[in-house]
């Protein structure tokens, strides 16, 4: 597998992952107009809210309900950790190309989704999806990282992410701004990457997502996402010791629960060059080509503290497009920018993360959890810094 092509995979098993991500959905109200500016920590303009009643469809739009053919029951796949990745293939059964324009995920046990990514799989790429389907017993197919189908619109690339959608903490519909919608072209499927979190119990889920969709008649300007994941090397504190405060045997543990994805936590120091051990991490990348950034978003798990997208750091052109400095896992939205911003090939993007231990002594979810020297993961008790760039060509 290419290296890009690693790299987005974990980033998708994350985003937002073991946790969350609003890794990225559609962002609400991605106009292509000024609207006013709002603090990302608690956005409040109505371009960075979230749906708080049901948003009427505009002319042209109509909604599709797609969901998991039968009831799961999550469980660790390889009969350790407390996380399940599952992917599930469903319908929109498009006669036509369309666009989505909102998408709205229907967790049906709450307590067990974690988070949602939503994937195009193009007509080309439906025989290996359905394949991968009929690979496992049951509804649906194991998938760390991402949905293991490869190839065509269903392979994943750090520049321009497959996401249709996705669903975290927080979230609720997002409905883009007129005349902004994403690629749907007629025969596609669509996988539904759930991230079920065991730490909260046992039980079924059926969810379902509820797309919003137009016909694409050519005027659209289609939205598409870029990730800038970062390393996460996260020690045990000092005086608190464990078995898994070696970082070997950290990389150990995420191997048995994660496979070849737990690659990821090395490979990113490939990606964004070695950066030291400690709470705060950040990774540089080139912008691929022109693009018109019209929101943002950040994902990290349980002990992030603070997120921050940067354009140009340390130019004199540089200009901060997402920073929040008091992380809430349970409110992981996308901030929509007071106004588009053009960033092209000579521009560069960096996220940085600040993540901290001592919180485990706070948060209910890791109580009982031992100290452990933590590192990039899929699970909910692993870590990402993960920054997600919601951006139009035009």
């Amino acid at each position: 597998m290419r290296l890009r092509s690693v790299f987005t995979a974990l980033a998708a098993g994350l985003l937002l992952a073991g946790c969350g991500g609003d890794p990225a959905a559609l962002p609400q109200r991605i106009d292509n107009h000024h609207t006013p500016a709002a603090s990302p920590a608690a956005p409040t303009s109505d371009a960075t809210a979230q749906v708080a009643k049901e948003v009427a469809l505009r002319p042209g739009e109509r909604f599709v309900e797609v969901r998991m053919a039968a009831a799961y029951t999550p469980k660790a796949p390889a009969g350790e950790g407390t996380d399940d990745y599952r992917c599930f293939l469903v319908d929109p059964e498009l006669a036509t190309d369309a666009v989505i324009t909102g998408a709205h995920f229907l967790p049906a046990n709450a307590e067990l989704v974690h988070h949602v990514i939503l994937y195009k799989v193009e007509p080309q790429d439906l025989a290996k999806a359905e394949a991968k389907d009929a690979s496992e017993p049951g509804d649906g197919w194991t998938c760390f990282g991402g949905t293991g189908i490869g190839g065509g619109g269903a392979s994943l690339n750090l520049d321009e992410a497959p996401w249709l959608g996705a669903w975290a903490p927080g979230v609720s519909e997002r409905v883009a701004g007129d005349g902004i919608g994403t690629q749907l072209p007629k025969g596609s499927r669509i996988v539904m990457q759930i991230h079920y979190n065991l730490l909260a119990g046992q039980g079924q889920d059926r969810s379902a997502a509820r797309l919003r969709l137009a016909k694409d008649d050519g005027s659209y300007d289609y939205l598409q996402t870029m990730l800038l994941p970062a390393p996460v090397e996260l020690p045990c504190r000092p005086g608190k010791t464990g078995p898994l405060c070696a970082r070997e045997k950290a990389m150990k543990d995420l191997n048995a629960r994660f496979g070849s994805e737990a690659k990821v936590a090395d490979l990113l120091h490939i990606l964004c060059g070695s950066e030291p051990i400690g709470p705060t991490q950040t990774c540089t990348r080139p912008v691929n080509g022109t693009m018109r950034v019209r929101a943002t978003s950040g994902h990290m798990h349980l002990l992030g503290r603070a997120i921050s997208i940067v354009a140009n750091a340390g130019r004199p052109d540089e200009r901060t497009l997402l920073d929040i400095t008091n992380w809430d896992f349970d409110n992981q939205s996308a901030t929509a920018l007071p106004q588009p911003v053009t960033l092209t090939s000579s521009d560069t993007l960096t996220v940085k993360c600040t993540h901290d231990q001592s919180l485990r002594d706070r948060l209910p979810a890791l109580a009982g959890v031992p100290e452990r020297y933590v590192a990039w993961g899929e699970g909910t008790t692993d870590e990402m810094c993960l920054g997600i760039v919601m951006f139009t060509k035009s």
